[in-house]
């Protein structure tokens, strides 16, 4: 893979610890600024409505910019959003700054999907999108739980001013290692598509249906990561400082589903989500059952986070590929494809835990999105996952 991808993912991991700090903070975060635990929950689905939105609308609004101006634009915009976040005492304020913050991690993320289709061989996408997704994988691992100590240390506003200053070297990555004339096109993409050509592409069934598939997916992995620190205080007992542990099982999970997403999800897609599918949707039941136990909760943290990334990123490469005729706009319905369930996932998880099923609500929730994520795949296996050798269009 070029260079410049794992520069990419160096900016991914900031944003990415950004995105998902807030599993590690929602306690205090509500407790500092007087609102419920379910109310300030809701700021991970604010963010993940701006990357929905933002998606598409920042892919169009960047589309004739230069790839290298757009990204460093991105994270510029990025940054000034954390320093009002840690600076504003507001829950609308800071509910506002996650919005713009999510427009541009949206557009950074629309124009990295594409720029790393256009630098990796045309089928190689799905190590191409391991490598930009190992930044998200490591903020997981090593940025988020780091945020949940620095936050328990020093309060959760240190962990937005963190985040950005870790925006600074992301901005001189981009800056030196994205090529100045890099092209946004990939490869085996046909030349010059229109905008309404490439946005035409949504009426695909195919396009749809993988779409739809990742974020059921996805939407059950954020039911679960943004009420975890709940339930390893509440229903497994354990102290405070046990979240950032679980945080970092979950994290190393992650990036194992990646890598092997990354070697399965161009030429083996139907081994990942016929074999992954069922397991993964028996984890969530045997989480929701077990998690009193630490032992197994510690476990099945690990599992669920390996499985549902494996998953997840098989899925969001099928939509790069059927997304091949949108070679300005395919990144972006990646990026929608993944946040439409970051937003509805939370947002479901919250109404579980108001309705009296307490801190497991969330994962029966998970549970019963990748049981619906299986019933609509399962029958149109052969179209979501191709045999080998046609994994590509």
């Amino acid at each position: 893979m070029p260079l410049p991808l794992y520069l990419l993912a160096v900016a991914v991991f900031a944003m990415g610890t950004s995105e998902f700090m807030l599993a590690g903070l929602v306690p205090a975060i509500a407790a500092s600024l007087d609102v419920p635990v379910g109310a300030a929950g809701l700021l991970t689905s604010a963010f993940a409505v701006g990357m929905v939105v933002g998606a598409p609308l920042m892919a169009v609004l960047a589309r004739r910019w230069p790839a290298r101006a757009s990204l460093l634009s991105f994270v510029l915009v990025f940054a000034a959003a954390h320093v009002v976040g840690a600076l504003t005492t507001s829950f609308a304020v800071l509910l506002g700054t996650r919005v713009l913050a999510a427009l541009a991690n949206a557009g950074f993320l629309a124009v990295a999907l594409t720029t790393a289709a256009a630098l990796a061989a045309t089928d190689r996408k799905g190590r191409a999108l391991a490598v930009l997704l190992s930044g998200t994988t490591v903020a997981t691992v090593a940025g988020v739980p780091g945020g949940a100590v620095l936050g328990a240390l020093l309060g959760w506003r240190a962990t937005f001013w963190a985040i950005a200053l870790l925006c600074l070297p992301a901005a001189a990555g981009v800056v030196k290692g994205i090529p100045p004339r890099v092209g946004r096109t990939p490869r085996n993409a046909p030349a010059g598509a229109s905008l309404r050509d490439e946005i035409a592409q949504l009426t695909a069934p195919r396009l749809v249906l993988v779409m739809l598939l990742g974020a059921l997916v996805n939407a059950a992995t954020f039911a679960t990561f943004t009420y975890l620190a709940p339930v390893v205080t509440g229903t497994a007992g354990l102290g405070d400082l046990w979240v950032p542990v679980v945080l970092v099982l979950f994290g190393v999970g992650s990036f194992v589903g990646v890598t092997v997403a990354g070697r399965l999800a161009d030429r083996r897609p139907r081994i990942v989500i016929a074999v992954g599918g069922p397991l993964l949707l028996l984890g969530w039941v045997a989480m929701a059952t077990l998690a009193a136990q630490s032992a197994a909760l510690l476990l099945l943290v690990f599992v669920q986070g390996t499985l549902s990334f494996a998953l997840g990123g098989t899925l969001i490469t099928r939509v790069l590929y059927e997304a091949a005729g949108a070679p300005t706009m395919g990144g972006s319905y990646a990026t929608a494809a993944l946040n439409i369930g970051a937003a509805g996932g939370p947002v479901v998880a919250a109404a579980a835990l108001g309705a009296g099923a307490g801190d497991l609500g969330p994962v029966w929730v998970s549970g019963v999105l990748v049981a619906v994520a299986l019933l609509v795949a399962l029958p149109f296996l052969r179209i979501v996952a191709p045999r080998a050798g046609r994994a590509t269009r």
